[in-house]
């Protein structure tokens, strides 16, 4: 039996195999409700086979929605249906986890399949905030630069969050600090031009992160784990790196995280990634070297792949995006995948 068959445990959690999905937005939430669509995309990858389902990018506040379509978890009446999720996986073997997130600047966009461009206030978007006043294109709207108190309301409403998704009985909880949102903007020197105590040294950038970290861990259950994902690069020149995201890994590991979600990227229009098959996992193989757990993600679509990351101890888990979308039944491949009875007749 290879190493992606094996259970694994994270604190009182045990995964049926080393394979989790990765959170991807499905811009089909209205007014931040899950509804059919999250029911059924989330149940079929449960019956599919993989241990760990995130759940997508869930906004702690209206505007930290990256679109109008977003999940959400900013208030309780939004539980029922997120917990109607959590009962169908777990129901067919599955563990469910919830990334909370909040967009800052990239808020207030139209999906993808329209276009993606950033909404109007006159059009159903609304005024984006950042640590800083700078757009992430151009051509947008100036985000409104968050003031001391802004900032510790946005640190509760993460902690508010963190319970809710307790509530409806979500067993993982992820922190988005990538892919250019809010506490990425945090982050990079690209992004965060303040000259206060959330700007400017190493320490002072990460410090917003830290604190919702603090505050979701007074709410949060200390024996469930708790996941951070990072952007290990900004994939451009005087922006947040590798060596940044090493550091910060030892601190997040000291203060109690369990394992880094290593992707890169998203903070800036005119990065430059070198993409190709499991590119990313050499951020997930330099992390794993601080001591914490991690799990690597990037263009890894075969069984072979993982058993390789898995094998040669580059990560503890792979995630899979895009994989999944195309085939939900993707772990159903491995040695030893325990098949629904409804299919065994396909076996």
């Amino acid at each position: 039996m290879t190493k992606i068959n094996d259970t694994f445990s994270i604190k009182s959690v045990i995964l049926n195999n080393r394979i989790g999905m990765s959170p991807m937005c499905q811009y089909s939430s209205v007014n931040g409700f899950a509804n059919d669509w999250h029911f059924v995309h989330y149940g079929t990858r449960a019956v599919g086979g993989v241990g760990l389902i995130m759940v997508e990018a869930t906004a702690v506040t209206p505007e930290g929605r990256i679109t109008p379509y977003d999940l959400g978890l900013w208030n309780d009446t939004q539980i029922v249906g997120l917990q109607k999720i959590t009962n169908i996986v777990h129901r067919h073997g599955a563990v469910a986890g919830i990334q909370i997130a909040h967009a800052g600047r990239k808020a207030s966009h139209d999906s993808p399949s329209k276009g993606g461009k950033q909404l109007p206030v006159h059009d159903g978007g609304w005024h984006t905030v950042a640590p800083s006043p700078i757009p992430f294109d151009s051509n947008e709207v100036v985000p409104d630069e968050l003031d001391i108190n802004e900032i510790k309301i946005l640190v509760e409403n993460f902690k508010a969050t963190a319970l809710r998704a307790k509530q409806a009985g979500f067993r993982v909880l992820e922190i988005h600090a990538a892919h250019g949102y809010l506490i990425h903007e945090f982050l990079s020197p690209l992004s965060n031009q303040r000259t206060d105590e959330y700007g400017g040294s190493f320490e002072n950038r990460i410090r917003f992160l830290l604190e919702v970290i603090t505050a979701v861990q007074s709410v949060w259950p200390v024996d469930l784990p708790l996941f951070v994902r990072l952007s290990a690069t900004d994939w451009a020149e005087g922006g947040w790196n590798l060596d940044e995201t090493v550091n910060l890994s030892n601190i997040l590991r000291e203060s109690g995280v369990d394992l880094i979600d290593c992707s890169s990227g998203g903070n800036i229009i005119n990065q430059k990634i070198q993409i190709g098959p499991g590119y990313q996992v050499p951020f997930a193989e330099a992390i794993k070297k601080t001591g914490i757990l991690t799990a690597a993600v990037g263009m890894i679509t075969t069984v072979e792949q993982i058993n390789a990351i898995l094998e040669n101890e580059k990560a503890d888990m792979v995630f899979l995006a895009r994989e999944l979308l195309r085939n939900p039944y993707f772990a159903l491949k491995l040695e030893n995948a325990d098949w629904p009875i409804q299919y065994l007749r396909a076996k």
